[in-house]
């Protein structure tokens, strides 16, 4: 009774005390939601630097999109080759027809202390600081941009904002994807409420690192990338940083701006979820038994006290059942998946409860997850 009344008690919190995080309404859908209008002092200069490691299969779609982009303002593309062995680098120039758009530099051998991909992104900065940048477009290989992101970006970021980011939509069609693609999504932006993000009076601060948009100002004031070197969640890292430096925070949802990198199966998404799962809290076992047992208590004990309980557990239960439901199908639907995934949300859970348990004892014993042959833990 007890468990079951918390369950319901938590949904309700979620439903109605947490920014409303979970309707993913258009105010929240960064593609439609800022405008394209031309910012009073123009259109600003900005450098994308594409931090990429093996990723000749992908980078060529992503640059193809960065240098198809409809920006009336100067823009220019670093690509940072960090040490690749699959041909990288001449993927990315077959893939750009002007030269003069892009730039590609080979990263300097990994510095102690540093994150892979950090150490990239730093290498890019550093390469783009000769083309003056007023804002830094940090995105990943796999990311294919809409012609009209970048406008979008600057647009929004006009506003007053130092960091703009889009969560991309990943793709969802296996079995796998289309199970756990939309609960990460959902469970980030619970998270993270785009709503508190972008208020200055709320500490809570995320990016989306795929898509983030950088004033170079705020960038220099919290001490460069450096100033994050070995944060592996480095994105609501940085976003962190620059909004305890009195800076504003905005991420959106766009549809457009899409992730073409596959997780086709159970097994690899449980690779990407564990390789930084006991990261995000802290190496902590006092906090991984606290995600255990909310996980427990917020997703799984409602269908199974719905289905096993004795009354009336059992219809608070089912009360909290359709609570997470109905929070749940605004994403199921941007991800245009059928409605009866909305009541999987509790399979999806137990399904990153096991990963993350796995990260924890990966760690313990000294084999923390690896990410293209670098140790993360």
């Amino acid at each position: 009774m007890m468990v079951a009344a918390l369950s319901l008690g938590i949904w309700l919190y979620l439903l109605f005390g947490r920014g409303w995080f979970w309707r993913m309404r258009e105010r929240a859908v960064g593609a439609s939601a800022g405008g394209s209008a031309r910012p009073a002092g123009g259109w600003p200069a900005v450098v994308a630097v594409v931090p990429a490691r093996n990723e000749a299969a992908v980078v060529g779609h992503a640059l193809r999109s960065l240098a198809a982009q409809e920006y009336d303002g100067p823009f220019h593309i670093v690509l940072v080759d960090d040490a690749s062995t699959d041909g990288t680098a001449e993927a990315a120039r077959a893939a750009v027809d002007h030269p003069d758009r892009l730039t590609v530099v080979r990263a300097a051998p990994l510095a102690p202390g540093w994150s892979g991909k950090l150490w990239a992104v730093a290498e890019g900065v550093r390469h783009a600081q000769r083309f003056h940048p007023e804002y830094l477009l940090l995105t990943d290989a796999d990311i294919v941009h809409p012609p009209d992101n970048l406008r979008q970006l600057a647009a929004r970021a006009s506003t007053g904002f130092e960091v703009v980011s889009y969560m991309a939509t990943l793709r969802c069609r296996t079995p796998a994807e289309r199970l756990l693609i939309p609960a990460f999504v959902f469970f980030f932006f619970m998270l993270y409420p785009p709503a508190w993000i972008a208020d200055p009076r709320r500490r809570t601060a995320g990016a989306a690192g795929g898509c983030l948009l950088l004033r170079a100002e705020a960038l220099e004031r919290i001490g460069g990338i450096a100033a994050i070197a070995g944060e592996w969640i480095d994105d609501c890292a940085l976003a962190r940083a620059v909004k305890r430096s009195g800076g504003r925070v905005w991420l959106g949802l766009s549809e457009g701006t899409r992730s073409i990198r596959a997780y086709t199966t159970f097994w690899e998404m449980g690779r990407m979820i564990s390789r930084t799962a006991f990261t995000q809290l802290r190496y902590s076992a006092w906090l991984l038994a606290g995600t255990a047992i909310g996980l427990v208590v917020t997703y799984l004990a409602p269908p199974a006290l719905t289905l096993a309980g004795a009354q009336p557990a059992a219809a608070l239960a089912a009360a909290a059942w359709l609570a997470m439901s109905v929070a749940y199908y605004p994403v199921v639907r941007f991800y245009r998946q059928p409605v009866f995934w909305a009541p999987l949300l509790p399979l999806a859970a137990a399904f990153y409860l096991g990963a993350t348990l796995h990260s924890a004892v990966a760690y313990w014993r000294g084999k923390g997850g690896q990410w293209k042959g670098r140790r993360i833990a």
